[in-house]
């Protein structure tokens, strides 16, 4: 039983006031260090001109979506912008990546196609065991892109194989506060990043 059914409540009132406080907890025991460094991974790779590559399935591949969006154009940066891509954009390429080589390749053979060494890959997943995620980044890992795990639950293997993360530190199967806080993150990181650059 995680902490949702714990603090269940027919009444939605009580139930509410429960969710929002674990939230907070949650949101708390965030470690602001690993926050800072993903900000500094991300501002070296605008710096080097190198490609952010967000990859994620369910609710996670909408955060992934919307993180490369408000990375990308959310920052009102033109000169210099952040080069990001949402790997789970194009139905078309998914449907025939997993079609033709199965759903745990449909993000490793775009990075085949897309990456080079030097870029950065973020992966969001509550569980961090996706298949899909995992060879992501063993691939990664083997051809020299940086590689950020955005986690959750226990961080799964994503989080072991991963060169830098933030965890979110929930119960199992609490994908709600989990992708809560992820998509907390997208726009606390993206916040900041607009505003540090145009005081640059």
């Amino acid at each position: 039983m995680n902490n949702l059914d714990r603090f269940f409540s027919k009444d939605i009132g009580s139930f509410s006031d429960s969710y929002f406080k674990y939230l907070k907890q949650i949101l708390d025991n965030i470690d602001l260090l690993e926050v800072k460094r993903f900000v500094e991974i991300l501002l070296d790779a605008r710096e080097k001109g190198k490609t952010v590559f967000f990859i994620g399935n369910g609710g996670s591949a909408s955060t992934a979506s919307h993180f490369a969006n408000d990375l990308s154009f959310g920052c009102n940066e033109y000169e210099k912008p952040f080069h990001v891509v949402s790997l789970t954009d194009n139905v078309s390429i998914l449907t025939a990546l997993g079609n033709d080589f199965g759903y745990e390749e449909i993000f490793v053979r775009q990075l085949m196609i897309q990456s080079k060494p030097g870029d950065v890959l973020v992966g969001i997943s509550a569980s961090g065991n996706s298949p899909n995620i995992i060879n992501a980044f063993k691939y990664a890992s083997d051809v020299g892109i940086l590689s950020v795990a955005l986690t959750a639950f226990d961080g799964g293997k994503m989080k072991e194989n991963a060169d830098e993360g933030i965890h979110v530190p929930t119960d199992f199967k609490e994908y709600g506060p989990a992708e809560d806080a992820h998509m907390i993150l997208d726009h606390l990181v993206t916040a900041y990043l607009m505003r540090v650059i145009r005081l640059a």
